[in-house]
């Protein structure tokens, strides 16, 4: 199984279905497209329906659906993402995500500023556990 060779470290910390899902998608991405970035962005994104970031890993979403608009597609295209942060979630949630995470005056921001606060947290998260 390519994929599992090919795990990331945030998804290695998460839950076994997390695991297994980015391994399923990232499989028939390299069927369909090749090795390569492409299939990692695949996996990714179907990764993204199901899951969100949080910190260094990825946990379940209370409701399946696509986290932003580049997951939305059919076949994501390089660029901006919300990197695993549910940015269609309410912004309440995204402040509890907040919270979780330990963010200073997120009470006093605008859901978008939540999105970008959560992003620079979770990657500070990832980096820390390399």
């Amino acid at each position: 199984m390519p994929g599992k060779q090919e795990l990331p470290s945030t998804i290695e910390r998460s839950p076994k279905k997390a695991q297994e899902t980015w391994i399923k998608a990232h499989d028939s991405a390299v069927e369909t497209y090749g090795e390569g970035e492409r299939a990692h962005r695949t996996a990714f994104s179907a990764l993204k329906h199901s899951f969100e970031k949080v910190g260094d890993h990825w946990e379940p979403k209370s409701k399946k659906g696509p986290s932003d608009a580049q997951a939305a597609r059919s076949t994501p295209k390089q660029g901006e993402t919300a990197e695993g942060v549910d940015a269609n979630a309410s912004k309440k949630h995204l402040a509890e995500v907040a919270a979780r995470l330990g963010i200073p005056g997120r009470s006093k921001m605008d859901k978008e500023e939540l999105v970008e606060a959560i992003k620079k947290a979770n990657r500070r998260a990832t980096a820390k556990a390399r």
